[in-house]
């Protein structure tokens, strides 16, 4: 299994809707490296889901549902979507100023990357992020 993180503003697609509709695809992804890490998840992998701009932190799970496929939005075949279903909330959601306060995390692709919204996790910032939830 590999380790995601996906980022959504909250005011144009929350959390709490994508658990009200139980399931989403994420599309519109136009940068090459977040392109890739689509590409790359494989059913069953785990997806952090980020509220960015507003709220700025790690607030739940989610699950691939559906590997890369063309995305709907466009008929250029660069660009791929991926479906998620959630799996579960934080107890506590993570804090972006929290993260980049922890040394383990100094490497994560939302602290390294910040603009890339889609990206990778490692086995272990998963679990520190798990920890620093509660959970």
């Amino acid at each position: 299994m590999q380790y995601w993180l996906i980022k959504s503003e909250p005011f144009k697609y929350s959390w709490d809707q994508f658990v009200k509709e139980g399931r989403t695809f994420w599309d519109g992804v136009r940068n090459y490296a977040a392109r890739n890490n689509l590409k790359a998840m494989k059913e069953g992998d785990y997806a952090l889901f980020y509220h960015s701009n507003e709220g700025l932190e790690i607030v739940g799970i989610a699950a691939v549902a559906k590997e890369a496929y063309q995305d709907p939005t466009t008929t250029d075949t660069n660009w791929v979507a991926v479906d998620f279903v959630p799996v579960k909330a934080l107890a506590k959601p993570v804090k972006l100023a929290d993260i980049k306060a922890t040394k383990e995390l100094a490497d994560m692709d939302l602290v390294r990357l910040s603009r890339l919204s889609v990206g990778t996790v490692k086995p272990k910032e998963y679990k520190k992020i798990l920890a620093m939830a509660g959970m």
